[in-house]
């Protein structure tokens, strides 16, 4: 079985940024390539507070954001903070952050092997 995450806020669409997007939508294939599709609900993170501060809802971003798909193995996802995808990557996640926006697209171009990450997408804090 293979579970993949998708941080979206529509449950159609890769969100551009992890860490603002609203749950993640988590593909569950099992091992007759059977899709079941899942929602989590994740902290979300916010840029500014209302002191113009850069803050995190929740306890903070990496660990505590990444929990509800602790359990995954990969992430696609159209953007993220640094932080957060060196802790993705420490998490034992395969990041991939590709410019399709479809989740289906993605996860049949995943699927096939054609699924390319774009590196530029790792948002610098």
């Amino acid at each position: 079985m293979q579970k993949i995450a998708f941080p979206t806020d529509d449950g159609e669409t890769i969100s551009r940024h992890m860490g603002q997007a609203q749950y993640f939508l988590v593909a569950i294939i099992d091992d007759a390539g059977i899709i079941q599709f899942e929602t989590r609900d994740k902290p979300r993170h916010n840029h500014e507070s209302e002191q113009g501060q850069h803050e995190h809802s929740g306890q903070g971003m990496g660990p505590t954001m990444l929990a509800p798909i602790a359990d995954c193995q990969v992430l696609i996802s159209g953007g993220m903070g640094e932080p957060a995808y060196e802790h993705a990557r420490k998490q034992g996640l395969n990041v991939i952050l590709p410019a399709e926006k479809n989740i289906q697209s993605a996860l049949d171009a995943y699927r096939s092997g054609e699924l390319e990450t774009d590196p530029r997408r790792i948002h610098k804090h």
